[in-house]
């Protein structure tokens, strides 16, 4: 596996990594993580694809950073595929991923063969939002650690909590040690980037999918998703929560494995 950095149009200095080999495949991860989000999912794609992810902008070992758009994390998407030359790509985003891969495959989806939003948001209500505006803020005025116990309620099916109380406490305390500033950045494009997506637009192969219990990237928005992007498949994970990449990384990859080859 290589560790290799670029450029964003910006300056800062993105880092990702590539291992495999074959077509390419584009994995995106969500706030608060980083490209190891994916590690077990990954080493199952490698097998067939050249599998690329980055750490998103102000996380990982990428650059950090004080504001962001979704603009700029799709514009960073795009250098990634110039700077490996994926002329074209399978794409896969989780949360925060989903919604920059929904809006990259709205304006590139010449670039892609088929796409998944994985425990991906999409028109939120009112209530919804607020919700999210609420946490951004005390983001803002109390750190990282203040939305821990939220987080770990919302994630994680109480199941899973039970049996890995260590893995759980690991991925909970790499979110607070985010860059705060970054962190916040991140969440606001979350809470709000979700607003007036064209899904229309999508003409590629989509499977949507989240978990059956899970309250922010809920059964709803991927049904939403599902009825809007033609032709797309939908799968509502039985009783998992949002934290699916780490709860059942072998349902994921067999899942992303049998779309990406169909039969």
């Amino acid at each position: 596996m290589q560790v290799e950095k670029i450029r964003a149009s910006d300056g800062l200095e993105l880092s990702y990594v590539r291992q495999g080999s074959g077509p390419f495949v584009t994995l995106i991860h969500g706030i608060g993580a980083d490209q190891a989000s994916w590690d077990a999912i990954a080493s199952q794609l490698e097998m067939r694809f050249t599998v690329i992810r980055a750490d998103l902008r102000g996380h990982g070992a990428s650059d950090r950073m004080t504001c962001c758009s979704l603009d700029d994390l799709v514009a960073d998407l795009g250098r990634l595929l110039d700077a490996v030359g994926a002329q074209k790509t399978h794409l896969v985003g989780f949360s925060l991923g989903g919604l920059i891969a929904q809006k990259y495959a709205i304006e590139n989806s010449v670039r892609l063969d088929r796409l998944v939003l994985i425990s991906s948001v999409a028109e939120r209500t009112d209530e919804e939002r607020a919700r999210v505006l609420t946490r951004a803020d005390q983001i803002d005025r109390e750190g990282i650690a203040a939305v821990v116990a939220a987080a770990d309620e919302r994630w994680f099916t109480p199941a899973f909590k039970a049996a890995n109380p260590q893995r759980i406490a690991e991925r909970l305390e790499q979110l607070v040690q985010n860059d705060h500033r970054s962190y916040a950045a991140a969440y606001r494009v979350f809470a709000e980037a979700d607003r007036g997506m064209a899904f229309e637009r999508i003409t590629v192969p989509t499977l949507v999918m989240t978990g059956e219990n899970d309250p922010g990237s809920s059964p709803r928005m991927s049904r939403l998703l599902h009825e809007k992007i033609a032709g797309s498949q939908l799968r509502i994970l039985p009783e998992l929560r949002h934290s699916v990449l780490l709860e059942a990384p072998d349902l994921i990859a067999g899942l992303l494995l049998d779309f990406f080859q169909p039969t």
